[in-house]
């Protein structure tokens, strides 16, 4: 077995994730929401919905769909969970009212 294929196999371990993100990824999961500005801003930022995904309509007919494309993110879950745990700060920590990111 030369590098190259030892490499190519390494590489994806039971995953079709890019591995070379996991340090990105567990940096990701690892943030700690502790300040109130920070959690507002990633609740913001985030939004709570895929905002790509739309009907296309043409004189009041539905003429295609334009799928989510998010999920295609290969961070998507750890956007998700960041903005959750923001969320989770703001209401738990914070008392706040979080309806308005809903």
């Amino acid at each position: 077995m030369n590098a190259t294929s030892s490499l190519h196999q390494g590489s994806h371990q039971g995953s079709d994730r890019p591995s070379w993100l996991q340090p990105l990824r567990n940096w990701l999961d690892n943030l700690q929401i502790r300040d109130r500005q920070t959690a507002h801003f990633i609740s913001r930022l985030i939004p709570a919905q895929c905002p790509f995904e739309r009907d296309i309509i043409v004189l009041g007919r539905k003429v295609g769909h334009i799928p989510p494309l998010c999920k295609l993110n290969p961070l998507y879950e750890q956007f998700v969970g960041l903005r959750f745990r923001s969320l989770c700060y703001l209401a738990d920590q914070c008392g706040e009212d979080i309806s308005a990111y809903c």
